[in-house]
């Protein structure tokens, strides 16, 4: 996040309205947030028709009865993706795409990008701000439940360390795949959709979300041969490929509202590029608040501009990008829901762990399960030199 002048602001959006003027454009009211006290209206204005299908999988779906008393927005995007920013460095931006933000007429501009993730961060960033402020955890995270739906867990992590994998398990329930709020009744989902990369997408490994690519769902970035086959393989063009689809594309959801109970489990997700972490630690309320705050991870290719290759990053809170408060304020928000539950945090490393190799998706699993079935609990540990972590020393099915 970066600071903007109200000039820059004025001259971005006038230049965002004169290339959506005059144009056939798609507007789209929405809900962010499952939660009806504390949800945001968000009103997308757009030129391009299958960013208007993204934000339709992505947000929640108002019903027609609660389009009809929609009343006005809270929160307006307008998306110019065909506009260039050519004067930026004139007006102090980094380059000639630029997402800006005014929390004083709450308006998101978005300028030379066709990502449909802009909008979807966007909103996120302005519900990371508004959410703290009330008491409520606002979180870069997925989450499921058992199939009871008495218990939840979330998982942390940055963009393809595993969260939409992991908590898309077909012996759990989806709450959500990336953005969560947790408020005095349990965690709610801000969204109506999954996002996931699908670069070297296997049936076999990800069998959800491969069935979930059907009618509706949306591919970008991704490469189409010439027979219509999509080459999942294929990172000729960028390695943040992606399928946007509506949550109900995934079997086991929670209905009719995407809210679970308070979550028990807390698991902060590491694509160690160094290979120095052990595939799980159990973490101690200090460890749990100061891996939560440090982040550490890697920037693995593809998710930023310029990363080619895992890069090992510290993200504050698993999603420094998106936060508009200081990262204490989210820790401390997080700790107090911990607290009142006696939730347990968990570090999973979903990289590499000297073998040359990455974890592989089965592993991490039995580490998950382990995890949401208690069994890791009962297994033998050992402290671990330098971290001071718990570790299990067999789990099972690993």
């Amino acid at each position: 996040n970066k600071p903007c002048t109200e000039e820059a602001w004025a001259a971005l959006k006038a230049k965002a309205v004169k290339q959506l003027s005059g144009k056939r454009l798609f507007v789209m009211d929405t809900f962010c947030g499952a939660n009806p006290a504390t949800r945001l209206k968000v009103r997308f204005i757009m030129e391009v028709a299958w960013q208007a299908h993204f934000v339709k999988n992505m947000f929640i779906r108002p019903t027609e009865e609660e389009l009809a008393n929609y009343g006005e927005p809270d929160f307006v995007s307008f998306n110019a993706a065909k506009a260039k920013v050519e004067n930026f460095k004139e007006l102090g931006l980094n380059s000639e795409t630029a997402t800006v933000f005014n929390l004083k007429t709450n308006e998101q501009v978005i300028l030379n990008t066709w990502y449909g993730g802009e909008m979807k961060k966007g909103i996120f960033s302005i519900m990371n701000y508004l959410n703290p402020l009330r008491g409520i955890a606002s979180m870069h995270c997925s989450a499921n439940t058992n199939m009871e739906g008495t218990d939840s867990a979330i998982f942390f992590g940055l963009s393809g360390t595993g969260k939409t994998t992991l908590s898309t398990d077909p012996k759990r329930k989806l709450i959500g795949d990336d953005e969560h709020g947790w408020d005095d009744e349990g965690v709610f989902n801000y969204e109506g959709g999954c996002y996931a990369k699908v670069i070297n997408l296997d049936k076999e490994s990800e069998p959800d979300i491969y069935a979930a690519i059907k009618r509706d769902a949306l591919l970008e970035n991704v490469t189409v041969a010439a027979d219509g086959k999509i080459d999942f393989a294929d990172k000729s063009v960028t390695e943040n490929t992606r399928v946007s689809y509506p949550i109900y594309h995934i079997e086991n959801i929670v209905k009719p509202v995407s809210k679970g109970p308070h979550a028990h489990q807390v698991i902060f997700l590491s694509a160690d590029a160094f290979g120095v972490l052990p595939p799980v630690s159990i973490l101690n309320p200090e460890q749990a608040q100061y891996y939560f705050l440090s982040g550490f991870t890697a920037k693995l290719a593809g998710t930023e501009r310029g990363i080619t290759e895992p890069t090992p990053t510290f993200s504050a809170c698993f999603g420094a990008a998106f936060l508009s408060l200081h990262p204490t304020k989210y820790a401390e928000e997080l700790v107090k829901k911990m607290e009142k539950v006696g939730a347990k945090a968990y570090l999973v490393n979903t990289g590499w762990n000297g073998t040359g190799k990455r974890i592989s998706i089965r592993d991490t699993r039995g580490i998950i399960d382990a995890i949401l079935d208690g069994s890791i609990d009962k297994a033998p540990t050992k402290t671990i030199p330098f971290f001071n972590f718990v570790v299990p020393t067999e789990l099972p099915g690993v």
